[in-house]
């Protein structure tokens, strides 16, 4: 019977899950080029850049600081968060979201090199790592004895069973050599040590065929056995056809966006399963990844070593090493190399030399300048602090996926999905002028019960309450309760305080306050404070510190749309109306179930004078969407707020509206009645298609008086108070046409 996965249900092949790749249970650098089954092709190019400075970027990141006071000692990422695992759907190439080719295998022979033969500039001295002209004899340095010649040709049988055909590479382990299996009738892949004299490559060698048997999962390359020959071992290994990742860029220069996400995304398994494990790959690069049947595979693991060993080689390419891989690689080493990996991908930049270790600006690359999130996730992905990166990797691959689902969404329109971080929109209780006139911060998405607090079951049955005091009471006792064992208490403590007014305005400020203060001492990693205390600023109408708040929550969760709908809000509240409309714009194409994104960019488009985009983008909320009537309204209450905008185009866009949300009454007989008056009083402003109505009612001013006349009066039979009756009322009277009775 097949065991389940915990994760995704998936069913358990050998330890790992075959849907989702996860397990069952749970550098002096060397010379570019090290290692690698494909380490045939050369490095990739580097270009000149455009020349413009890296300080004037098209946007401001302001990167999260820590621990910079007089004082102040710098802290260590204790990763707090929410616990997300990648869903089944998608480990396909491309998430799900895109389709890419398959490329075939490749016939194994077509690989075979005809004069086998190491390059001079790859030539090294083991030891002091000099470099040598010739390809066999002693360093003129330091004596040592080198070879660089392969030790097996073509007819050698290995162990018995595994027949030379060739060389098809040399890494930085040293030569790697066709093979095939006569017992199995299957290719294999040999890879021999770099030199028989060289103590270090002869140690790593051991290691690789102490722990790398036992390394089995759908997305690395197989190690079958190691096996000695004479007075050198070699590790045999799965042969893997199809193409690398790097010769894909080679041939095509820089790759689609989405593209290329796709392999990075579709990698990422490979690495969650190694960090498990405890081991580190050291050296990642587009050649060590292989494209086949569909699906990617991580190619080559002479460089890998199990984390915090004090005695491993360390192998790395210089370009894509994180700057702490020269002396004690560790998981997010990994994560870094998979980051620099991307940016090379995608852009033509010199990543060995003057970006090394950082990246061109959005004003030297236009894929970066056109999408944000993706470089501030590369941004993070690439720190040169290991505590500021992702800290694991599907923590990374959550992100990279809801950069891709953006990227995917502007191409072919929108992609939707249920974020773990974030609740949905949260619009509720607030009126249609409202909507219009300005933003509603508390109705931003809520951040997620972390199920894995140890007082999440009590948070959740205290936010059921309905009784805010009691919620308030409740919460602060669990705070006191639980203390700095458990941080979900004092963030719901928070959130209840600033949604709702509770006993004096000060005393509620100063707990909301000292609660951050005591979270964000407590973890400085952690960027949740930062959301409320963000949310807790724009309420106040403090939009420019909320801005700066909320960017760490985008600079931490790049892929997520919450942070940037909070920017936008923010922005907008400081009054920075074309700043916030790119963050409204993007949520909403993205997702349109972000009824507030199209309203945020609708306010900032109608205060700019621009009511046509207002109308237009009011017109993306989709029709089965519960808020589609309440949108149709906006649409008319907008024109009511620039009267002076409004032309014919824009009523009859407001006549199909206001009519679709006229049959459940209620607020659309108001909003038809004072349509109908501004038309009234601009009659003659507006030209209208013969025989067409308005409102259901003849376009000539005194059907229209009477329609007005008849809504007022119907918005007054529906009022929720006396005198808004009497208003109503009075301006029923006012519009109806004048009579002699």
């Amino acid at each position: 019977m097949t065991a389940a996965c915990s994760y995704c249900s998936g069913t358990i092949i050998d330890g790992v899950c075959e849907d989702c790749g996860k397990p069952a249970k749970a550098v002096s650098l060397i010379a570019a080029g090290t290692g690698g089954i494909d380490a045939v092709p050369p490095p990739l190019p580097d270009t000149t850049t455009t020349g413009r400075t890296r300080s004037s970027t098209r946007f401001t990141i302001n990167y999260p600081t820590r621990g910079t006071g007089k004082n102040a000692t710098r802290p260590t990422r204790r990763r707090a968060g929410i616990s997300t695992h990648t869903s089944t759907r998608r480990n396909a190439l491309g998430g799900g979201l895109i389709s890419l080719p398959d490329l075939p295998s490749q016939d194994p022979l077509k690989l075979l090199m005809a004069t086998p033969e190491v390059p001079t500039r790859k030539r090294h001295c083991p030891k002091c790592d000099a470099q040598v002209n010739r390809s066999k004899g002693f360093c003129p340095a330091c004596g040592t004895p080198y070879d660089f010649e392969p030790h097996l040709k073509p007819g050698d049988v290995i162990a018995g069973k595994y027949e030379v055909k060739g060389a098809i590479a040399f890494g930085g382990l040293g030569w790697i050599y066709l093979g095939f299996d006569q017992i199995l009738s299957r290719w294999v892949v040999l890879k021999g040590l770099l030199n028989a004299n060289d103590e270090a490559s002869a140690a790593a060698a051991v290691a690789e065929r102490r722990y790398l048997a036992a390394v089995k999962h759908p997305k690395i390359v197989g190690i079958y056995d190691f096996v000695n020959h004479g007075a050198e071992g070699f590790i045999i290994m799965e042969y893997v056809g199809g193409q690398t990742v790097h010769s894909l860029r080679k041939a095509r220069g820089p790759l689609p966006v989405a593209e290329a996400i796709a392999y990075i995304l579709g990698i990422l398994p490979a690495f969650s399963y190694l960090h498990s494990q405890g081991l580190v790959y050291c050296d990642f690069k587009p050649d060590n990844v292989m494209i086949e049947g569909g699906d990617v595979k991580l190619i080559d693991m002479g460089a890998v070593r199990k984390i915090g060993d004090p005695d491993g080689d360390i192998y790395a390419t210089v370009g894509f090493a994180a700057p702490e891989a020269d002396s004690e690689p560790i998981a997010v080493s990994d994560l870094y190399t998979l980051g620099r990996a991307l940016a090379v991908l995608i852009m033509e930049f010199k990543f060995t030399s003057a970006y090394e270790h950082a990246l061109p600006s959005p004003d030297e690359f236009d894929v970066l300048a056109q999408n944000e999130s993706l470089y501030r996730f590369l941004l993070r992905a690439t720190h040169v602090d290991p505590d500021e990166r992702f800290q694991n990797a599907d923590e990374m691959a959550e992100q990279l996926f809801g950069v891709l689902r953006e990227i995917v969404a502007l191409q072919t329109g929108p992609k939707p999905a249920d974020s773990k971080v974030f609740t949905g929109d949260r619009l509720r209780d607030v009126s249609v002028e409202e909507l219009v006139a300005k933003p509603a911060p508390l109705c931003l998405p809520s951040l997620r019960v972390n199920l894995e607090d140890r007082a999440a079951n009590e948070v959740i049955r205290v936010l059921s309450l309905m009784d805010i005091a009691q919620q308030v009471k409740e919460f602060q006792a669990l705070v006191i309760k639980y203390g700095d064992r458990a941080t979900e208490p004092r963030l719901r403590l928070v959130e209840v305080l600033i949604g709702n007014e509770w006993s004096s305005a000060e005393e509620r400020a100063a707990i909301i306050t000292e609660t951050l203060d005591a979270l964000e001492a407590a973890d400085p990693f952690d960027w949740r404070p930062s959301w409320f205390r963000g949310l807790w600023q724009v309420v106040q109408g403090d939009g420019a510190q909320a801005m700066t708040l909320f960017e760490r929550c985008y600079f931490e969760m790049p892929g997520e749309l919450a942070p940037r709908l909070a920017m936008g809000v923010a922005a907008e509240v400081a009054g920075q109306l074309e700043q916030a409309l790119p963050y409204y714009d993007r949520v909403g194409q993205v997702d349109p179930a972000y009824v507030s994104a199209h309203l945020g960019a609708a306010r900032c488009h109608a205060k700019a004078g621009r009511l046509h985009d207002a109308v237009a983008v009011l017109g993306r909320v989709p029709d089965n969407h519960a808020l589609h009537a309440l949108t149709q309204l906006v649409i008319g209450e907008t024109l009511l707020a620039y009267p002076a905008l409004v032309d014919s185009s824009l009523l009859q866009r407001a006549d199909a509206a206001v009519s679709q949300a006229l049959a459940a009454g209620g607020h659309a007989y108001e909003v038809a009645a004072r349509l109908l008056s501004l038309v009234v009083s601009r009659i003659r402003d507006f030209t209208w298609p013969g025989g067409a109505t308005f409102l259901g009612v003849p376009f000539a001013e005194t059907p229209l008086r009477l329609g007005a006349e008849e809504q007022f009066r119907r918005a007054a039979h529906e009022a929720g108070s006396e005198s808004e009756r009497f208003y109503w009322i009075s301006q029923a009277n006012r519009v109806r046409p004048v009579t002699l009775f």
